[in-house]
């Protein structure tokens, strides 16, 4: 079974090189069989968390146009047909 590892497609043996990197400890540590670690290493966070922001409050001032648009139209239907809650 293992004697079919280096015949898999796409298959890299290992680098010696990055045996010792941080992500191969974390993932030796962890188990893993693969020095890869979901995430990576962001080379500029501060921008990513600025961005991160921007687009939260985008989203929350889209969420809330949304919201807001219904309540007017529904009133503006309701003074245009004439029907009123009693």
């Amino acid at each position: 079974m293992n004697d079919d590892i280096g015949r898999r497609p796409g298959y890299l043996p290992p680098d010696p090189a990055e045996y010792d990197s941080p992500r191969a400890r974390i993932a030796r540590a962890k188990g893993l069989e693969a020095p890869y670690i979901a995430g990576g290493v962001d080379p500029d966070p501060e921008q990513a968390l600025r961005d991160d922001r921007h687009y939260g409050k985008l989203l929350v001032a889209m969420v809330v146009t949304l919201i807001l648009s219904g309540f007017v139209l529904g009133i503006a239907l309701a003074i245009a047909t004439g029907s009123a809650p009693r």
